[in-house]
Protein backbone atom coordinates (compact mmCIF):
# COMPACT_ATOMS: atom_id res chain seq x y z
CA UNK A 1 0.00 0.00 0.00
CA UNK A 2 0.92 3.39 -0.71
CA UNK A 3 1.36 6.04 2.30
CA UNK A 4 -1.18 8.25 0.30
CA UNK A 5 -3.54 5.44 0.48
CA UNK A 6 -2.88 4.55 4.02
CA UNK A 7 -3.20 7.57 4.97
CA UNK A 8 -6.90 7.69 3.13
CA UNK A 9 -8.02 4.83 5.17
CA UNK A 10 -7.09 6.20 8.29
CA UNK A 11 -8.80 9.28 7.18
CA UNK A 12 -11.93 7.21 6.51
CA UNK A 13 -11.99 5.62 9.88
CA UNK A 14 -11.96 9.13 11.68
CA UNK A 15 -14.91 9.90 9.72
CA UNK A 16 -16.65 6.47 10.25
CA UNK A 17 -16.05 6.71 13.22
CA UNK A 18 -17.14 10.76 13.44
CA UNK A 19 -20.26 9.80 11.70
CA UNK A 20 -21.49 6.27 12.98
CA UNK A 21 -21.07 4.39 10.48
CA UNK A 22 -19.89 1.56 8.49
CA UNK A 23 -17.41 0.84 5.73
CA UNK A 24 -16.62 -1.98 3.42
CA UNK A 25 -14.19 -4.17 5.15
CA UNK A 26 -10.76 -3.20 3.86
CA UNK A 27 -9.77 -6.84 3.34
CA UNK A 28 -12.69 -7.19 0.77
CA UNK A 29 -11.13 -4.07 -1.00
CA UNK A 30 -7.53 -4.50 -1.16
CA UNK A 31 -6.29 -8.40 -1.41
CA UNK A 32 -2.82 -7.74 -0.62
CA UNK A 33 -3.20 -5.60 2.73
CA UNK A 34 -1.02 -6.40 5.36
CA UNK A 35 -0.89 -6.46 9.05
CA UNK A 36 1.80 -3.66 8.59
CA UNK A 37 0.02 -1.78 6.39
CA UNK A 38 -3.33 -2.09 8.74
CA UNK A 39 -0.93 -0.50 11.82
CA UNK A 40 -0.36 2.33 9.59
CA UNK A 41 -3.49 3.10 9.07
CA UNK A 42 -4.43 2.54 12.71
CA UNK A 43 -1.45 5.01 13.30
CA UNK A 44 -3.41 8.05 10.77
CA UNK A 45 -6.77 7.22 12.46
CA UNK A 46 -5.23 7.67 16.26
CA UNK A 47 -3.52 10.59 14.53
CA UNK A 48 -6.64 12.06 13.67
CA UNK A 49 -8.19 11.56 17.06
CA UNK A 50 -5.05 13.32 18.62
CA UNK A 51 -5.54 15.82 16.74
CA UNK A 52 -8.94 16.89 17.62
CA UNK A 53 -7.84 16.90 21.28
CA UNK A 54 -7.74 13.48 22.72
CA UNK A 55 -4.99 11.97 24.58
CA UNK A 56 -3.51 8.48 24.85
CA UNK A 57 -3.54 6.56 27.84
CA UNK A 58 -2.84 3.34 27.81
CA UNK A 59 -3.17 0.21 25.18
CA UNK A 60 -5.15 -2.98 24.47
CA UNK A 61 -4.70 -6.51 23.24
CA UNK A 62 -8.09 -7.85 21.71
CA UNK A 63 -8.98 -11.43 20.38
CA UNK A 64 -6.56 -13.19 22.86
CA UNK A 65 -9.11 -16.21 23.56
CA UNK A 66 -10.35 -18.83 21.54
CA UNK A 67 -14.09 -18.08 22.53
CA UNK A 68 -13.17 -15.26 21.20
CA UNK A 69 -11.10 -15.62 18.37
CA UNK A 70 -14.36 -18.57 17.04
CA UNK A 71 -16.94 -15.54 16.96
CA UNK A 72 -15.73 -13.11 15.08
CA UNK A 73 -13.61 -15.80 12.90
CA UNK A 74 -10.26 -14.18 13.73
CA UNK A 75 -7.04 -16.50 15.21
CA UNK A 76 -4.59 -14.51 16.19
CA UNK A 77 -4.66 -11.30 18.12
CA UNK A 78 -5.19 -7.74 17.54
CA UNK A 79 -3.81 -4.28 19.16
CA UNK A 80 -4.66 -0.69 19.39
CA UNK A 81 -4.56 2.47 21.75
CA UNK A 82 -6.37 4.14 24.12
CA UNK A 83 -7.56 7.29 24.79
CA UNK A 84 -8.99 9.45 27.37
CA UNK A 85 -11.87 10.03 25.18
CA UNK A 86 -12.94 6.28 25.56
CA UNK A 87 -12.89 6.05 28.97
CA UNK A 88 -16.07 5.82 31.18
CA UNK A 89 -16.24 5.80 34.86
CA UNK A 90 -17.47 2.99 36.45
CA UNK A 91 -21.45 2.89 36.54
CA UNK A 92 -21.81 5.45 33.86
CA UNK A 93 -25.00 5.36 31.54
CA UNK A 94 -22.65 5.89 28.49
CA UNK A 95 -24.64 7.63 25.27
CA UNK A 96 -24.02 5.66 21.73
CA UNK A 97 -24.70 9.07 20.07
CA UNK A 98 -22.20 10.90 22.12
CA UNK A 99 -18.83 8.76 22.23
CA UNK A 100 -20.09 7.50 18.41
CA UNK A 101 -20.99 3.71 18.93
CA UNK A 102 -22.63 1.59 16.21
CA UNK A 103 -22.68 -1.78 16.60
CA UNK A 104 -20.99 -2.34 20.57
CA UNK A 105 -20.21 -5.48 22.21
CA UNK A 106 -19.27 -5.68 25.76
CA UNK A 107 -16.39 -7.63 27.42
CA UNK A 108 -15.12 -8.52 30.93
CA UNK A 109 -11.22 -8.17 31.26
CA UNK A 110 -8.59 -7.34 33.51
CA UNK A 111 -7.15 -4.36 33.55
CA UNK A 112 -2.89 -3.46 34.34
CA UNK A 113 -1.75 0.11 35.54
CA UNK A 114 1.69 0.18 34.98
CA UNK A 115 4.53 2.12 36.80
CA UNK A 116 7.15 1.47 35.07
CA UNK A 117 8.50 1.56 31.26
CA UNK A 118 8.29 -1.79 29.50
CA UNK A 119 10.13 -1.86 25.51
CA UNK A 120 9.66 -5.19 24.20
CA UNK A 121 11.83 -7.24 22.02
CA UNK A 122 11.77 -9.74 25.23
CA UNK A 123 9.33 -8.92 27.64
CA UNK A 124 8.32 -11.71 29.97
CA UNK A 125 4.93 -12.78 32.20
CA UNK A 126 7.39 -11.93 35.30
CA UNK A 127 8.52 -8.55 33.87
CA UNK A 128 5.26 -7.49 33.27
CA UNK A 129 3.88 -8.31 36.71
CA UNK A 130 6.88 -6.78 38.56
CA UNK A 131 6.05 -3.26 36.11
CA UNK A 132 2.24 -3.36 37.03
CA UNK A 133 1.19 -1.00 40.25
CA UNK A 134 -2.49 -2.48 40.29
CA UNK A 135 -4.97 -4.96 38.33
CA UNK A 136 -8.31 -4.36 38.07
CA UNK A 137 -11.73 -5.18 36.56
CA UNK A 138 -12.82 -3.70 33.19
CA UNK A 139 -15.32 -3.44 30.39
CA UNK A 140 -14.49 -3.11 27.46
CA UNK A 141 -17.17 -1.99 25.06
CA UNK A 142 -15.48 -3.08 21.32
CA UNK A 143 -16.83 -1.47 18.70
CA UNK A 144 -16.27 -2.04 14.84
CA UNK A 145 -16.28 0.06 11.81
CA UNK A 146 -16.45 -2.22 9.40
CA UNK A 147 -19.58 -3.84 8.21
CA UNK A 148 -21.04 -6.16 10.07
CA UNK A 149 -18.37 -7.34 11.96
CA UNK A 150 -17.11 -8.88 8.81
CA UNK A 151 -13.59 -8.83 10.21
CA UNK A 152 -10.18 -10.32 9.40
CA UNK A 153 -7.08 -9.38 11.55
CA UNK A 154 -5.72 -7.01 9.11
CA UNK A 155 -9.10 -5.09 9.53
CA UNK A 156 -8.93 -5.28 13.14
CA UNK A 157 -5.78 -3.91 13.61
CA UNK A 158 -6.27 -0.78 11.37
CA UNK A 159 -9.54 -0.03 13.14
CA UNK A 160 -7.81 0.44 16.19
CA UNK A 161 -8.32 -3.05 17.67
CA UNK A 162 -12.28 -2.29 17.05
CA UNK A 163 -12.17 -0.23 20.35
CA UNK A 164 -14.94 1.64 21.90
CA UNK A 165 -14.95 2.85 25.25
CA UNK A 166 -14.07 1.15 28.48
CA UNK A 167 -14.48 1.24 32.17
CA UNK A 168 -12.33 0.18 35.03
CA UNK A 169 -13.38 -0.78 38.34
CA UNK A 170 -13.01 1.17 41.49
CA UNK A 171 -11.33 -1.53 43.35
CA UNK A 172 -7.11 -1.61 42.55
CA UNK A 173 -5.45 -4.27 43.53
CA UNK A 174 -1.63 -5.36 44.08
CA UNK A 175 -1.29 -8.24 40.68
CA UNK A 176 0.28 -10.59 43.66
CA UNK A 177 -2.09 -10.84 45.81
CA UNK A 178 -3.96 -13.51 43.94
CA UNK A 179 -3.66 -15.79 41.14
CA UNK A 180 -4.38 -14.05 38.58
CA UNK A 181 -4.86 -17.35 35.56
CA UNK A 182 -7.09 -18.81 38.15
CA UNK A 183 -9.23 -15.71 39.05
CA UNK A 184 -12.96 -16.37 38.06
CA UNK A 185 -15.28 -13.78 36.26
CA UNK A 186 -19.20 -13.54 35.70
CA UNK A 187 -20.70 -11.24 33.73
CA UNK A 188 -24.95 -10.12 33.54
CA UNK A 189 -26.49 -8.44 31.07
CA UNK A 190 -29.81 -6.45 32.43
CA UNK A 191 -29.49 -8.73 35.76
CA UNK A 192 -29.28 -11.94 33.83
CA UNK A 193 -26.38 -14.20 33.39
CA UNK A 194 -24.54 -13.30 30.07
CA UNK A 195 -20.90 -14.90 30.40
CA UNK A 196 -17.92 -16.47 32.97
CA UNK A 197 -14.26 -16.79 32.12
CA UNK A 198 -11.47 -17.30 34.16
CA UNK A 199 -8.00 -15.05 33.93
CA UNK A 200 -6.12 -18.08 32.13
CA UNK A 201 -8.36 -17.65 28.91
CA UNK A 202 -6.58 -14.85 27.34
CA UNK A 203 -2.88 -16.84 26.53
CA UNK A 204 -2.90 -18.84 30.02
CA UNK A 205 -2.02 -15.49 31.78
CA UNK A 206 -3.67 -11.99 31.53
CA UNK A 207 0.18 -10.74 31.95
CA UNK A 208 1.72 -12.94 29.38
CA UNK A 209 -0.90 -11.03 27.14
CA UNK A 210 0.23 -7.73 28.42
CA UNK A 211 3.88 -9.17 27.39
CA UNK A 212 2.82 -10.59 24.13
CA UNK A 213 1.44 -7.20 23.38
CA UNK A 214 4.81 -5.32 24.72
CA UNK A 215 6.96 -7.06 22.39
CA UNK A 216 4.78 -7.18 19.40
CA UNK A 217 4.42 -3.18 19.73
CA UNK A 218 8.43 -3.03 20.69
CA UNK A 219 9.08 -4.37 16.90
CA UNK A 220 7.56 -1.17 15.92
CA UNK A 221 9.19 0.76 17.87
CA UNK A 222 6.04 1.61 20.40
CA UNK A 223 7.02 1.25 24.45
CA UNK A 224 4.51 0.81 27.25
CA UNK A 225 5.03 3.65 29.52
CA UNK A 226 4.41 4.04 33.32
CA UNK A 227 1.41 5.18 34.13
CA UNK A 228 -0.42 3.60 31.47
CA UNK A 229 -3.58 1.48 31.16
CA UNK A 230 -2.99 -2.24 29.92
CA UNK A 231 -6.89 -3.99 28.80
CA UNK A 232 -5.50 -7.42 28.77
CA UNK A 233 -8.17 -9.52 26.58
CA UNK A 234 -11.64 -10.66 26.87
CA UNK A 235 -12.17 -13.40 29.50
CA UNK A 236 -15.55 -14.81 27.83
CA UNK A 237 -17.13 -14.27 24.70
CA UNK A 238 -18.79 -10.84 23.42
CA UNK A 239 -21.98 -9.79 24.59
CA UNK A 240 -23.87 -7.56 22.06
CA UNK A 241 -25.34 -4.01 23.63
CA UNK A 242 -27.90 -1.77 22.54
CA UNK A 243 -29.17 1.72 24.17
CA UNK A 244 -30.89 0.53 27.52
CA UNK A 245 -28.74 -2.16 28.50
CA UNK A 246 -27.34 -2.70 31.75
CA UNK A 247 -23.90 -4.81 32.15
CA UNK A 248 -22.05 -5.42 35.56
CA UNK A 249 -19.44 -7.87 36.08
CA UNK A 250 -17.38 -9.48 39.51
CA UNK A 251 -13.71 -11.15 39.08
CA UNK A 252 -12.87 -13.07 42.13
CA UNK A 253 -10.45 -11.06 44.11
CA UNK A 254 -10.63 -8.10 41.97
CA UNK A 255 -14.38 -6.51 42.42
CA UNK A 256 -16.55 -5.64 40.16
CA UNK A 257 -18.20 -2.55 37.54
CA UNK A 258 -20.89 -1.75 35.05
CA UNK A 259 -22.18 0.18 32.75
CA UNK A 260 -25.28 1.23 31.14
CA UNK A 261 -25.99 2.13 27.55
CA UNK A 262 -28.49 4.44 26.35
CA UNK A 263 -29.13 5.92 22.61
Amino acid sequence: MTPELIQQLGDDLFAALRERRTLVPFTNRFADITVEDAYGISLQFLNRRVASGERVIGKKIGVTSKPVQDMLGVFQPDFGFLTDAMHCEDGATVSMKKTGLIQPKAEGEIAFMLKADLKGPGITREQVMAATEWVAPCFEIVDSRIDDWKIKIQDTVADNASCGVFVVGQQHTDPYALDLAAAAMQMWKNDAPAGSGLGSAVQGHPAEAVAWLANTLGAFGIPFKAGELILSGSLAPLVTAVAGDHFTMHIEGLGGCSIRFAE
